[in-house]
């Protein structure tokens, strides 16, 4: 047995139930960094999953080690397997049961030491009655966290505030002020859960289940134990649950879960339907091609529960902001309690100390931390409702820098369905031997191309006529055919071969042939522009696009005819894969430092393009698998004028996340600079902190609003 490589890694993903600090979740992310065995981790506040990339030869240990220290450094974050499915709602219930009866104690325990005549030492007792009630819970967490050198959190802040307004006699104040505190955590808590939801329902596409056909019956089971090959039945209302070709039945299916597209496709025997497409009628009995794994609803599950893992460097700022930002003003709040009475002896210790409180009360940064990642969550579940899967924050980010758009063009920017409309013999041949020639060397590729000309071509092809088959990348196929040599594909294959020919003044794409050292003839074969092509290239150029190119393999005439009726501002025809790539390096060297080039194709041969490219997008509808692999975004609907929709999610959720820190800064600047100079109190101090929070956090919602970004 070959050894292991100590390089190996394999992903271990949990949810974190009750994660609902992104404080903690940045605690916990650089708590599991640190592990021996961990050689990657993020924890994605707005999914609440964690995910780690850990060493093979101690997976188990480290798994072990991970959940360790999640309860360590968080103990009421529950910790699950991300395979393993278990119902939270039981759990979030009893919290929001837990925290409603806490606050309407300790507001009853509140009111009777306001409002009911009592001796001082009574009510001072009702105060601490109702302090602790509310507030035990913030308390034990911050001396948790201080024994482990967790100083600077929200608890720790809170904790000081409201102890040091009992310590100079503000004991109502300080029992309002965590009351109100707690008040303003439950709602924060019921907004990012309410939003984490609406997220989610967006992309919830998953099957819960399938009906197999065992004998004569169909039997329920989970989606994970059908196989290839295996016969299962949707009923009228249910989801199918994987890919597969229909057997039997006909029927209209929505797809708008997969592409947002909104008008029901009817399907029939034969055809293909994806997981995640919902039955609306007819019973289908279908044939199944993929297991659950492999099949489109699974990868769009993971593309999408893991695309907030990559984020975006706005995200990354704030999070570094936060690191520095709470130790500076807690520092700055020691000295303002400090300094002001050492310096003017008119000045009291305990008027600054409640000044320095009020300055800790306002200075959390949870609007920032909380909003931002939500934020752009909530944009990359925008944009799955239109049918575009966008693989991380960074991506989405990305998009609003993009000034220069290379599309591809069969299949990209056109539909890819091809039809022979001319066979052009040369002397000494027929149009029968051309297209049964070209049938036979194309016997073996699936390229839209081939396919068009097998149809033309309509009868049995037997593989045995064909030997020595050699397919020459971004040329054609060579082959021998009943034993003689047999050349199928553009120009430059004829020219490899020192055939003189003419390219022909069409519009079509040009399939020339050879037979035995002799020229034969051509095929022409017409591809139809996609409906909305055009439109996109125009909405492109109102959101400020510098230039659009297109990039092809096909012939000059060809290429300029698409351009010209599409008005794309370039063109560059007759590229092999390799040449595509330089021709985009070449437009990035052109760009300014700031500016993007994302690049737009379909198939196996756009792989290394898409990789190459700031930002790379494919077409998923009908685009190979390691094009859909390599690109950065994925359109499912294969409509170019969702490019311009994806910016224009992009602007949006950039504009509201901007939106976010602004708000958050400008208002906790002012109140900062009122609590300092006295002219605020606790009560401003919470408004700024869980208030402002709040209204970030319902902002960030606003980007889900996707109707009239078409």
């Amino acid at each position: 047995m070959i050894p292991m490589s100590a390089s190996e890694t394999v992903q271990k993903a949990f949810f974190l139930k009750g994660l609902d600090c992104a404080n903690c979740a940045m605690k916990v992310e650089n708590g599991v960094k640190g592990i021996k065995g961990v050689v990657t981790c993020n924890v994605n506040f707005a999914t609440t999953t964690l995910v780690a990339d850990v060493d093979v030869e101690s997976e188990e240990s480290v798994q072990e080690a991970i959940i360790a220290k999640i309860k360590q450094i968080e103990p009421e974050v529950t910790v699950e397997d991300k395979n393993t499915k278990k119902n939270e709602h039981n759990h979030e219930h009893a919290s929001i049961k837990k925290m409603l009866i806490c606050i309407a104690i300790s507001s009853i325990f509140l009111f009777a030491g306001l409002f009911i005549p009592l001796p001082v030492a009574m009510k001072i007792v009702l105060f601490v009655v109702a302090y602790l009630i509310i507030g035990g819970e913030v308390l034990y967490r911050a001396i948790r966290n201080i024994t482990r050198g967790q100083v600077f959190d929200e608890n720790f802040l809170m904790a000081i505030a409201t102890i040091g307004a009992f310590a100079i006699g503000q004991y109502p104040e300080g029992v309002a002020v965590m009351l109100f505190y707690q008040i303003g955590e439950f709602f924060q808590s019921l907004a990012v859960n309410k939003s984490r939801k609406s997220i989610s329902e967006l992309m919830d596409i998953r099957p819960d289940y399938a009906f197999i056909k065992r004998g004569a019956n169909f039997v329920e089971v989970s989606p994970e134990e059908v196989s290839v090959g295996d016969t299962i039945r949707v009923r009228p209302g249910e989801k199918i649950p994987l890919d597969g070709s229909i057997i039997d039945g006909k029927s209209m299916v929505d797809t708008s879960a997969l592409t947002g597209e909104s008008v029901p496709r009817k399907v029939t025997t034969g055809s293909e339907v994806l997981g995640g497409f919902i039955n609306t009628n007819g019973v289908l009995i279908i044939a199944v091609t993929k297991n659950y794994a492999e099949s489109t609803v699974s990868k769009i599950l993971d593309l999408v529960e893991n695309a907030s893992n990559r984020k975006a460097p706005t995200e990354n700022f704030i999070t570094k902001f936060a690191r520095y930002y709470t130790p500076a003003v807690v520092i700055i709040a020691l000295l303002l309690a400090v300094i002001p009475p050492l310096v003017f002896s008119l000045e009291t210790f305990s008027d600054w100390i409640y000044r320095a409180l009020v300055f800790l009360v306002i200075s959390c940064p949870c609007a920032l931390v909380v909003s931002i990642p939500l934020g752009f969550f909530a944009g990359i579940g925008a944009s799955s409702k239109k049918g575009i899967l966008v693989k991380g924050s960074n991506y989405l980010e990305a998009l609003n820098d993009v000034k220069y758009v290379v599309f591809d063009k069969t299949g990209t920017l056109t539909k890819g369905i091809f039809e022979v409309t001319k066979i052009v013999p040369a002397e000494g041949f027929s149009s029968e031997e051309i297209s049964e020639y070209a049938a036979i060397a194309e016997v073996h590729s699936n390229h839209p191309i081939a396919t068009s000309i097998k149809k033309a071509y309509g009868k049995t092809i037997a593989d045995e006529r064909i030997a020595d088959y050699e397919e020459v990348s971004g040329h054609g196929i060579k082959a021998n055919i009943d034993g003689k040599q047999v050349l199928v594909g553009n120009i430059k294959l004829m020219q490899q071969g020192e055939f003189q020919v003419d390219a022909p003044e069409t519009s079509g794409t040009i399939v020339y042939v050879a037979i035995d050292q002799k020229f034969a003839g051509y095929l022409i074969i017409s591809d139809e522009v996609k409906d909305d092509a055009k439109g996109a290239i125009t909405a492109l150029k109102k959101l400020n696009i510098k230039k659009t190119v297109m990039l092809t393999g096909d012939a000059r005439a060809v290429g300029q005819e698409v351009a010209k009726n599409l008005s794309v501002d370039e063109v560059y025809s007759e590229l092999l894969p390799q040449d595509k790539v330089t021709q985009v390096e070449k437009i990035m060297e052109q760009a300014h430092s700031r500016e993007k080039v994302a690049f737009v194709g379909d198939g196996i041969n756009d792989t290394p393009v898409l990789a190459r490219s700031d930002v790379g997008i494919a077409m998923g509808g009908l685009g190979s698998d390691a094009a859909i692999e390599a690109a950065d975004i994925v359109i499912m609907t294969d409509e170019p004028s969702r490019i311009a929709t994806s910016i224009n999610i992009a602007k949006r959720t950039r504009k509201v996340v901007w939106q976010n820190i602004i708000f958050a800064l400008v208002v906790k600047g002012i109140f900062l600079t009122l609590g300092a100079f006295g002219f605020a109190t606790m009560w401003e101090a919470v408004f700024s902190d869980v208030g402002v929070t709040l209204l970030a956090v319902l902002n960030s919602t606003r980007i889900l609003q996707v109707k009239n970004l078409d």
